[in-house]
């Protein structure tokens, strides 16, 4: 096994995983701090590089395309509160050069492909969880995203009053963190209703003006990005016009079952839902079945 332990974080190998603990120190972005420890699998890693610096050095994690929902939905610009990156002292630069090579050495005998992924290999973040930055909240509960709006909204956006997106009607989520003088934005793509319209004005989004609670957006994309269909994801090629008819009930192949980890964590997250008073119990016992009639 190794392990660095610094100000900023603790990360340990054990030969199959990586194991990552923020730190507490008041450096620690806050969107670190709030996503906690993360369980990086060795299958989900495409590499690891250790960079020295004057000062402090840096160890980076590269992960496959398309393993992670939170780099998905944010396109990487998650700058300084990037979870899988870890600074490191001077005097603890040998110890993150160890934990380089073992990580590398177990990757090579492994023989861990780096090609993108077609399905995603971390969870994501858990819900149901609410963050209130910008011009507005954006609630999910793993089923559907609401959007509240605060004085701060120009009135065009928030006269259409609080939207409420049930997830099946969610093409694509994206975080954009501002810059300079952009501001940035979480925005929702509704199946059908395509928008160009600015997020200062388009009620399926939040724009965020560049403060501290910005990033911590970037955790609803996650969770919602995590529970849409992969992007690579193969799809079923288009049947040509002259196709013979489609097969019978009796005939026709069963749909391929859900994931069944996610359908697990979805009992976890209603479960704690239901603890939280959020859900009564004719609403918990009928949500539950519904999941466990999808296993």
């Amino acid at each position: 096994m190794a392990e660095i332990i610094q100000r900023d974080g603790t990360w340990t190998f054990d030969g199959q995983t990586l194991r990552l603990v923020p730190g507490h120190d008041k450096s620690v972005s806050l969107l670190r701090k709030t996503l906690g420890e993360l369980t990086v699998s060795l299958g989900a890693l495409a590499g690891i590089a250790f960079e020295h610096g004057k000062k402090s050095g840096r160890l980076r994690l590269r992960l496959r395309d398309g393993a992670d929902p939170l780099l998905q939905a944010t396109g990487g610009k998650l700058a300084d509160s990037d979870p899988y990156q870890l600074i490191v002292e001077p005097d603890r630069y040998g110890v993150a050069e160890y934990l380089v090579d073992e990580v590398r050495n177990a990757h090579l005998i492994e023989q861990v492909p780096t090609a993108p992924c077609q399905a995603y290999l971390l969870p994501g973040p858990s819900v149901p969880l609410s963050v209130s930055a910008g011009d507005g909240t954006a609630s999910f509960d793993g089923e559907r995203i609401r959007l509240e709006w605060n004085w701060k909204t120009e009135e065009a956006k928030s006269a259409s009053g609080t939207r409420s997106l049930p997830l099946a009607e969610v093409a694509a989520v994206e975080w954009q963190p501002a810059v300079g003088l952009e501001n940035g934005y979480l925005r929702f793509t509704v199946r059908n209703t395509p928008s160009k319209t600015p997020p200062k004005y388009d009620p399926n989004a939040v724009e965020l003006w560049g403060f501290k609670k910005d990033p911590l957006m970037a955790l609803v994309a996650a969770a919602v990005q995590a529970r849409l269909p992969h992007p690579s994801a193969p799809t079923a090629p288009a049947a040509p016009e002259d196709a013979p008819p489609a097969l019978t009930k009796s005939t026709a192949p069963a749909p391929p079952a859900e994931d069944h980890d996610a359908l697990l964590r979805r009992l976890r997250e209603l479960g704690e839902l239901h603890r939280a008073g959020i859900l009564t119990e004719d609403e918990f016992t009928a949500a539950k079945q519904a999941v466990l009639r999808r296993m």
